[in-house]
This record gives structure tokens, C-alpha cells and sequence, in this order.
């Protein structure tokens, strides 16, 4: 039995108010505006980041990956430091290590180190959303608490907007190290106010036990997971010996890990919460969106950069307006989700999602921007609802004590769930694209009356006879990574429409608190 005791006063002080309220305020939210932002920063420079690395663009998305799972894994951790350290020293400490991890991922020499680096960053992320928001909360008054949430929400909103915008500018007019670098000062500012702010109002701590064999066996199967999805294409699947190694530690690592959990008296991940009806299901749906969004918002900017030509700016510029539109929306959203069912909401961002998939598996060679623009413009609607809808029906039901271990277990499945994604449309698209030009190939042989007439055009022009063929070439493998893009919209936005039938099988939930208890 581990041993308890007070390390602050119980009583906490007074709410804040006027300059030092915003300050520390605008000091939290810069908090959460760079985790998330590293969350999103890097996908439009990925093919920058492989470029300069010598590196396959494949293995760049390593480096939104490796954060990613990282992060994941470290979300249930969050609670026991929190209660451990205090919430102020847990935030502070990681908003510190942050910065350094950022710094070190600026500096990276090769591919290897910048995935360390981003592991890493990931790894030391975990405390500080859920610090953030839990330190808004404490400072400001009871009755101002709506305003403290929605300072939140908007960050979280506000900057997966900038990540790609930002990013997109920084690697194409400066030099992608600074993705990471911007990250030094902001976490330096973060941290000197947060702490000579807020150290006067930590939280009582007491000494708790770890679940340590819990922890190392969910880090074993959830790495040799991550690994095996990251390295399956380049090392042919299970052709390989280190793939079959890495997919059996995984499973062993799983069950083990399932085993202990269920055993041990202060796991670190509590799966008594599958008893929940609301949170199985609505935690699946959540994952399965999610991921079906991560992997979109990486295929998109990937094949815009890679097959049609444009530069990082311009792609990031094609994402901006699904989070313009979220962040206009999310008010009037959160208002009337106070009063109306969140599986009504939820399908109406998951039938949103829908619409801008289906519109972009529409894409052709010739997209103009205008096109491109449109479906994020209808994926800002989905996001307005989404999140807050699926924690509105993954908690309710859900013990009060046993919320944040509820919220914990979501994000990790949520974040690990996106990671996977990442790692398996890059797999599923290129391969789809060789399957496309192998089929295109066989169409148009060199005794094709289009084939050849196309190379007689080009001959026309001045080309010599191989100059004319890799030009015909080149437009067959933009067609075929075309056709594999407009597969994967496709199939995400059936998926989207699948979902929302499991939506009803979860009990009526209000976002403002109030759950009804009856199964309708």
C-alpha cells in the first residue's frame, strides 16, 4: 500500500482576475496551441523534410508517427503525475521539456535522430492539454468557467489551422528545422509565467502507486505495432523476419498486457470502463473517425506536393478553411449541443466528414484550388461537432472517479488509433497507385493508337522520342496516384456513413452535462 500525504494546503486561493487573469491565460493556451500545432506542423513538410534527409517520403511520415504514438502513450501517465507532482509542476515540467525536445528536433542530422527527437517530444507532451485545461478551469470564476472552456476549445481549434499554414511557409521560405525551433521561445514565455504565475496554487499531492509492468508492456505492443506498420512496405511484410518478430511481440505484448491490467489493483489503464455500453461503442466511433481524418489531412497535402505540383504554402493554404470554419462554428455548436442530443450532433459531423471525402474522391489531374477548397470547407462543419460529441457519449455514464481515468484511455486509443492510420494510408496508397499503373500500362501499349499518337504530338513539339515517352509516362503515374487517392476518399467517406448507424446504439447524452439515462 503506498503511503498518503498533504503537500499543500487544501484551501485554494482566489480566483484570478483583470491583467493577470489574461496573461496567464494567453500563457496556458500557448501551452496547448504548441502541442497540438506539432501534431499538424510537419504534414506539409514532410516531403521537404525527406527531401533534405535523402530520404523515401514514405519513411518522412516516421516523423508525424513517432510523435504521435508517443504522445498517446504517455496520455495515461498524465493522471498519476498530476496527482504525483501537483498539476502546476506536471505542466511547467513538461511545457520545459518540450521546448528542449523542440530544440533537439530543430538540430537533427538525419532521419534517425529527428525520429528520437520527435519520440521524445511526443513522450513529454502527454500533461500538457489536460494541464492546460485543468489550470484555465481552476483560475478563472465559477461562473466565467464557460469562457475558460471555450479559450480552450478555440486553441485547439485555432491551431491545426496555423500548423499547416505555418509550416507550409516556414519550409518553403526559410528552412524546416524551425517548424521545431518556433517552438523555443513560445515554451520559454509559456513556462516563466505559468510558473511565477500559478506556483502559489498547486494542487494538493499525495504519493500513489505506478502500474510500472503495466506501462513498459503497453509501450512493448503498442511500439512493435507502430514499428511494423512504419517498416512493413520497405521490408515487404511478412516476407521479412524482423515484420513476423515485430507482429508476435505485439500480440504477446497485448495479452500480456490485457492480462496484467485486468489484475492489477492500480492499473495505469482501467478496463473496467468496457463495462460502459456508451463508452465501447462510442469510443470505436471516435477512433475509427479519427483516424479516417488524421490519415486524410496527411494523404491530401502528401499528394498535392508530391503528384500535382504544389509547393508546402499552398497545400497548407488548401487545409486552412475546415479549421476557419470549425473555429466559427464551435460557439453556436456548443450552444445548442447544451440542449440537444449529442448522437444527433455526432452524425451530423460524421455525415459532414462524409460529404468532403465523397466530394474529394472527385479530384481529377486538372483540380483547380477552388475545388480543393470546397470539401475542407464542409470538413470544418464536422470538426465543429465531432470532438466535443464523442466525449459528450464516450463519458457519459461514467463514475465521477473514474472520469479521468475515462478520458485517459479515450485519448490514448484516440491519438494511437490516428498513428496507426498515418503509418497505413501511406502503405495502402502507394501500393494502390502500383496497382493503378500496372493496369493503366497494360491499356496503353506502344502499339496504342492513343499512345502513339500522343508520343507523334509530342515529337511535334521538338521532344526526342525518350523525352516524349517519360512525358506520357509521367501523366500515367499522375493518373495512378490519382486514381489511388480517389480510392481512399472514397472507401473513408463509406466508412463515415457506416459509423453513423452504431452512433444509436449508445444512450442519449446532453454536452452541457445532462445524460439521460434510458437507451433510447
Amino acid at each position: 500500500m503506498a503511503s498518503t500525504g498533504t503537500a499543500t494546503a487544501p484551501a485554494m486561493p482566489a480566483p484570478m482576475t483583470g491583467a493577470l487573469l489574461a496573461i496567464t491565460s494567453i500563457a496556458l493556451a500557448l501551452g496547448t496551441f504548441m502541442q497540438v500545432l506539432d501534431g499538424t506542423i510537419a504534414n506539409v513538410s514532410i516531403p521537404t523534410i525527406s527531401g533534405n534527409l535523402g530520404v523515401a517520403t514514405s519513411q518522412g511520415t516516421w516523423v508525424i508517427t513517432s510523435f504521435a504514438v508517443a504522445n498517446g502513450v504517455s496520455v495515461p501517465l498524465t493522471g498519476w503525475l498530476m496527482m504525483r507532482y501537483g498539476v502546476v509542476k506536471t505542466f511547467v515540467g513538461s511545457v520545459v521539456m518540450f521546448t528542449i525536445a523542440s530544440f533537439l528536433c530543430g538540430i537533427s542530422w538525419n532521419l534517425p535522430s529527428l525520429i528520437a527527437f520527435r519520440i521524445l517530444q511526443g513522450a513529454v507532451s502527454g500533461p500538457m492539454i489536460p494541464g492546460s485545461q485543468a489550470l484555465l478551469i481552476m483560475i478563472f470564476p465559477a461562473s466565467k468557467r464557460g469562457t475558460a472552456l471555450a479559450i480552450w476549445s478555440m486553441t485547439t481549434l485555432v491551431a491545426p489551422i496555423s500548423g499547416p499554414i505555418l509550416g507550409g511557409y516556414i519550409s518553403d521560405n526559410i528552412s524546416w528545422p524551425w517548424i521545431f525551433l518556433i517552438n523555443v521561445p513560445v515554451g520559454i514565455i509559456c513556462a516563466v509565467l505559468c510558473w511565477r504565475n500559478m506556483r502559489s496554487r498547486e494542487t494538493p499531492t499525495r504519493v500513489v502507486p505506478i502500474d510500472r509492468t503495466g506501462f513498459f508492456l503497453l509501450l512493448t505492443w503498442v511500439g512493435a505495432l507502430q514499428v511494423m506498420l512504419d517498416t512493413g512496405k520497405d521490408a515487404d511484410w511478412f516476407h521479412s523476419a524482423a515484420i513476423v518478430v515485430e507482429l508476435i511481440i505485439a500480440i504477446i505484448g497485448f495479452i500480456a498486457w490485457l492480462i496484467w491490467e485486468l489484475n492489477e489493483a492500480n492499473p495505469i489503464v482501467d478496463l473496467s470502463l468496457m463495462k460502459s455500453r456508451n463508452f465501447v461503442i462510442a469510443t470505436m466511433v471516435s477512433c475509427i473517425g479519427y483516424a479516417l481524418f488524421f490519415g486524410a489531412n496527411l494523404l491530401q497535402p502528401l499528394w498535392l506536393q508530391t503528384r500535382m505540383g504544389y509547393i508546402a504554402t499552398w497545400a497548407g493554404l488548401v487545409a486552412a478553411p475546415s479549421g476557419v470554419v470549425a473555429v466559427i462554428l464551435t460557439p453556436f455548436a456548443a450552444r445548442a449541443m447544451s440542449k440537444i442530443d449529442a448522437r444527433w450532433t455526432a452524425s451530423l459531423s460524421l455525415l459532414a466528414f462524409a460529404a468532403s471525402f465523397y466530394l474529394r474522391s472527385l479530384y481529377t489531374t486538372d483540380v483547380s484550388f477552388g475545388v480543393l477548397v470546397v470539401p475542407m470547407l464542409v470538413q470544418g462543419i464536422a470538426m465543429s461537432t465531432f470532438f466535443v460529441s464523442m466525449v459528450t457519449l464516450t463519458l457519459n455514464g461514467v463514475q465521477g472517479n473514474q472520469v479521468p481515468q475515462a478520458s485517459g484511455l479515450y485519448n490514448f486509443l484516440r491519438i494511437t488509433a490516428g498513428s496507426f492510420a498515418a503509418s497505413v494510408v501511406g502503405t495502402w496508397w502507394e501500393q494502390s497507385a502500383n496497382m493503378h499503373q500496372s493496369r493503366l500500362s497494360e491499356v496503353i501499349g506502344s502499339t496504342d493508337p492513343a499512345f502513339t499518337g500522343a508520343i507523334g504530338r509530342l515529337q511535334g513539339m521538338g521532344m526526342s522520342l525518350q523525352q516524349s515517352v517519360g512525358m506520357v509516362t509521367n501523366q500515367v503515374t499522375a493518373q495512378a496516384f490519382l486514381l489511388a487517392t480517389d480510392d481512399i476518399f472514397r472507401i473513408a467517406a463509406f466508412a463515415m456513413v457506416v459509423l453513423i448507424p452504431c452512433i444509436w446504439l449508445t444512450k442519449k447524452a446532453l454536452a452541457g452535462g445532462g445524460s439521460a439515462h434510458a437507451a433510447d
